[in-house]
């Protein structure tokens, strides 16, 4: 098991790209340098903001190895290894262990949809393969099945499970996780939409895994601070900043990936990163793109492109 529990922002890093198998490794880096600059406790690659499901095995490789030479051991790298074949998921594991990782992150296997047992079953036979501490992802939306709170209380008591992050946006399925795990301090909850994360660290949760934070670290890490000490008054002025950036910077064309269109547009006009989307998504053309310019303009940054 990890040494020390993780707490705090662990940005899901998108994964910069120049082409549909080719890495912006030069966006990559200052990327990496940005968040690790805002104070971010952890990075999390691969994940629903990372495109992983979209990005060959090859590029997955070189991605995890990059960004862990990169970040060096200064903050803890978690890789996600969600797939639909389990041995691949295994071999990303041993890939990201080899490579500096301190954990790994999957969701259920999608298609067709596992019952709760089968969950079980499989993430139990999963933790036992793994090289490395595995944390539950439930993303209902994507995958088509929510982590009852029952299974994840059973895979709990995995010694090599020790954490979940919930991006359901369910407040009751949140806070009936926070009510069964209480009596395990050891296992995280970390909470996936960024709307949510102050009132969810306020209310017991380890963290937030927030994509915004690919944008302004410092932000989200001010509202983890803030909702630690229990400073209202400073979590609601963090929380109408977070509001204003997810009401315009993700809700720009009826896109089911306009979130993610979103950030990596605002990454390519702070000069970060190129916003080339894995196929079959496309970055915002000129109008959008306008768009986004005019949203972190209103949120005060400067745009170099």
């Amino acid at each position: 098991m990890q040494p020390t529990k993780l707490r705090g922002i662990i940005p899901p890093m998108i994964t910069p790209l120049k082409g549909d198998d080719e890495l912006d490794r030069e966006g990559t880096v200052r990327l990496t340098e940005h968040l690790v600059a805002g104070g971010v406790h952890a990075i999390f690659l691969l994940g629903t903001t990372g495109e992983a499901q979209s990005l060959t095995y090859r590029l997955r490789y070189e991605f995890v190895e990059l960004v862990c030479r990169q970040v060096a051991g200064r903050i803890p790298v978690l890789v996600g290894v969600t797939d639909t074949a389990f041995i691949e998921s295994v071999r990303l594991a041993e890939h990201a262990a080899k490579c500096g990782a301190v954990g790994v992150v999957a969701a259920p296997p999608y298609y067709f949809a596992p019952s709760q047992q089968e969950l079980i079953e499989y993430y139990t036979a999963l933790a036992d393969a793994l090289p490395l501490p595995l944390y539950l992802y439930n993303m209902p939306s994507h995958v088509k099945v929510f982590l009852e709170p029952a299974t994840v209380k059973t895979l709990a008591n995995h010694p090599n499970i020790v954490g979940l992050k919930d991006s359901s946006a369910n407040m009751t399925y949140f806070q009936t996780l926070l009510y069964h795990l209480g009596d395990n301090p050891d296992f995280s909850l970390y909470v996936g939409p960024e709307e949510l994360t102050g009132e969810c660290v306020l209310l017991g949760a380890d963290g937030g895994v927030n994509g915004g934070a690919n944008i302004f670290p410092e932000l989200y890490v001010a509202m983890y601070d803030a909702a630690c000490a229990h400073d209202i008054t400073r979590v609601r002025e963090i929380q109408r900043r977070i509001m204003q950036i997810s009401t315009s910077v993700y809700t720009v064309g009826k896109y089911g990936s306009s979130y993610l269109k979103g950030v990596k547009c605002a990454l390519s006009l702070l000069g970060v990163c190129d916003d080339y989307l894995s196929y079959p998504y496309r970055k915002f053309r000129t109008e959008e793109r306008a768009r986004i310019r005019q949203a972190l303009e209103a949120l005060g940054a400067n745009c170099n492109v």
